[in-house]
């Protein structure tokens, strides 16, 4: 398990390297009191381990900039090999314009997995307005109860090599421009031949499964089977998708290849764990996998802001992520966790 006692941690996404898991998380102080600002203030925290038990945290890895597109705060990303170098890609948001609503996708390399430089003043890949809602064509609302609902939701890219060798392609969380709130949660595609430059594609999902956004997407092979796997706030699901399968936080979903098509209205929930969020899918040094991430209980008033030990996972006969026989669930009770501030 990996808990701060100076900051909060919550998403999380690895490198491995082959020799240490590199994990990487957003974190803030919590000396801001209230964990509803931690959102504003994130950095990407770095921390190795060989096994996903014990960790060694090694502070500060990225934040934001002085000036542009991300000089307020990081948010969720991907880390992959790019030759003898590494490359992240990121979530930013700026203090110009639309503060959080304004999301932007960024990225930086690096030799050693700790020390990071950006690439580019400018955004790695903008929204294109065509198939995915922005600020342009869904104006965020300036006050009133759905404000929070009004992010343009553009992050959680997930980078990875063509499995034929032709270039690169990045996924993201993003929702469809025609779609109804809480229903409009898609896959966006992106092509690049370098990680350079990107061509935007459509999405690779329908909108309508009835979920509001589809959060750091993995897509993983298991066993010689695809899974997607997502997360989803429970209020950003719709009555009708929370009646049908309940209210849970990861879920995953089936497909023929890595990428997709994905039936998003057909994902299931990982009910093993039902708090769990943001959770890399990670398989360990003996071939199994395991899911790790923060448990989202704090709108119970309960403090989850850390890094759980692994859940073993496989895929069940539909080809769905299920935890492992072995796997004792996580109480109930949160009698375990202290109280949120």
């Amino acid at each position: 398990m990996l808990r701060l006692e100076d900051h909060w941690v919550w998403d999380s996404w690895i490198a491995d390297d082959g020799d240490l898991y590199h994990l990487f998380f957003l974190q803030a102080p919590r000396s801001l009191v209230d964990p509803g600002k931690r959102h504003t203030a994130a950095t990407v925290g770095h921390a190795t381990s060989r096994d996903l038990v014990t960790w060694d945290y090694l502070g500060e890895c990225f934040g934001p900039a002085e000036t542009g597109f991300d000089d307020l705060a990081i948010w969720t990303g991907s880390v992959v090999r790019d030759g003898e170098r590494w490359r992240m890609f990121y979530t930013a948001v700026s203090t110009s314009g639309h503060h959080v609503y304004d999301q932007r996708i960024g990225s930086a390399v690096s030799d050693d997995l700790h020390h990071w430089e950006r690439v580019s003043s400018e955004p790695a890949l903008r929204v294109d307005g065509r198939w995915y809602k922005n600020l342009a064509n869904t104006p965020a609302p300036t006050q009133g109860p759905d404000l929070e609902g009004a992010s343009e939701t553009w992050r959680d890219p997930l980078v990875f090599a063509d499995a034929d060798g032709d270039g690169w392609h990045l996924l993201l969380a993003a929702r469809a421009r025609e779609a109804a709130r809480n229903d409009d949660g898609v896959v966006a595609h992106a092509t690049s031949p370098d990680l350079e430059r990107w061509t935007l594609q459509p999405p690779l999902c329908e909108p309508g499964a009835g979920f509001g956004q589809l959060e750091v997407l993995q897509d993983k092979q298991i066993d010689g089977r695809w899974v997607l796997v997502f997360t989803c706030h429970p209020q950003e699901m719709t009555a009708e998708r929370k009646a049908r399968t309940g209210e849970y936080c990861t879920w995953s979903v089936p497909g023929p290849g890595p990428l997709g098509p994905w039936d998003i209205d057909s994902a299931r929930p990982f009910t093993a764990e039902p708090h769990l969020f943001a959770a890399p899918l990670v398989q360990r040094r003996d071939g199994s996998w395991a899911l790790i991430g923060f448990r989202n209980v704090e709108p119970e008033g309960f403090d989850g802001f850390e890094i759980i030990d692994p859940v073993p996972v496989t895929l069940d006969d539909d080809g769905y992520l299920v935890a492992a026989d072995d796997y004792v669930p996580w109480p109930s009770s949160y009698a375990a966790l202290p109280k949120a501030p």
